[in-house]
């Protein structure tokens, strides 16, 4: 089926469903004799999993990763991975009230107008559990953009009208310490605090609630990006609204910038005499652009952030209508996240990797 395939070079395929045996994904040019370190994508998986917190679905998966092809004594052989992540905790009964009815702003609807029949079991093929394949061949291109000297960092940057401030990011692994200090995974400890409480009240209300995730791509180097239909913001931002629940995608000043005269917005460059950052010729004062010129990389950081509506299940009733068309109504049942942030955040970073890593391998396509 159309659409269940992302990237040229680096490209991956998922399959499976949320209620289905298993999820998985079979990743198609990955560069061998890369060191798979199996703790490390086993603990990028353990991010997304669910039943890790009180303000994440108490659906108990491990998610834990087979890998039965493309890896030989530790390292990736050049053929195609494939990797499974077995569903231990379907729970399809919780269901079963909504197998005639469309629950408001699911993909219930459009997909039966589309295929002429849905599974109705947590959403099937456009429940979010799709994503833990992305999360699994994302830390193999985290683990390929490593030996590049390229890091990605996410956090959540906000929850509903909570934001967190400015952080400076200097030191990203103790970011990521920080981070992953607290559930809600933001990397200033005061404002996650308070984004769990906020949350955890959400949650006991039956209700749900958005957030932000920000992230920035350090090191990356400059000349990626193809023009013009393949420029890397373009690339990202198809990346992160493939994502469920992702409603918008800004980089550089984003939505801020269209508010702002060109003459503030420009980014000046200068002579790069100190080698900071690495050994570009060049570099800006500022950094509007969000690291990407022209749709192509220019060796500053890259930023961007990514939003996320309040997940549609809700534990409270809402009136809704029958697959005949009569009206009904319809209340939430089983395990599902008040916030999606928290877990998004691992998702996030993957698909950075894969664009990323797809740039990467498609520049040195052209320029060796």
């Amino acid at each position: 089926m159309a659409g269940n395939s992302f990237g040229q070079l680096f490209r991956i395929t998922t399959f499976g469903e949320s209620h289905g045996a298993a999820v998985g994904v079979i990743v198609d040019g990955c560069p061998s004799n890369i060191d798979v370190d199996l703790e490390f994508i086993q603990a990028e998986l353990d991010k997304r999993r669910p039943g890790q917190s009180k303000i994440t679905t108490q659906r108990k998966e491990t998610d834990t990763v087979q890998i039965l092809s493309g890896i030989f004594e530790g390292k990736t052989t050049g053929t195609p991975i494939a990797m499974v992540i077995p569903n231990e905790d379907q729970r399809s009964k919780d269901y079963s009230h909504i197998k005639d009815t469309y629950r408001p702003s699911h993909a219930d609807y459009t997909y039966d107008v589309k295929y002429g029949n849905r599974d109705y079991r947590g959403g099937g093929r456009s429940s979010a559990r799709e994503t833990v394949a992305r999360v699994a061949s994302g830390a193999l291109a985290k683990l390929y953009l490593k030996q590049l000297g390229i890091e990605i960092f996410a956090h959540v940057s906000a929850v509903g009208t909570i934001d967190s401030p400015n952080i400076e990011l200097t030191d990203l692994n103790e970011l990521t310490e920080i981070r992953e200090s607290n559930i809600v995974r933001c990397a200033d400890p005061a404002t996650a605090h308070e984004m769990i409480e906020l949350i955890d009240g959400i949650r006991k209300a039956g209700d749900t609630i958005g957030g932000k995730i920000a992230c920035v791509i350090r090191n990356c180097p400059a000349g990626l990006g193809e023009p013009v239909f393949d420029k890397l913001h373009a690339d990202l931002g198809k990346a992160m609204l493939s994502i469920n629940a992702v409603h918008g995608f800004e980089y550089g000043s984003g939505f801020l910038g269209s508010e702002m005269i060109g003459s503030e917005h420009n980014d000046i460059f200068v002579a790069n005499n100190k080698g900071e950052p690495r050994d570009l010729k060049l570099k800006t004062v500022t950094n509007f652009s969000g690291g990407i010129q022209g749709g192509i990389s220019n060796g500053m950081d890259i930023t961007f952030k990514v939003a996320f509506k309040p997940v549609a299940t809700i534990m409270q009733n809402q009136a809704t209508v029958s697959s005949s068309g009569e009206a009904a109504e319809v209340f939430g049942k089983g395990r599902h996240d008040p916030c999606v942030v928290p877990r998004a955040v691992a998702i996030v970073e993957a698909m950075a990797a894969l664009v990323i890593a797809d740039h990467f391998l498609r520049n040195k396509a052209y320029n060796g």
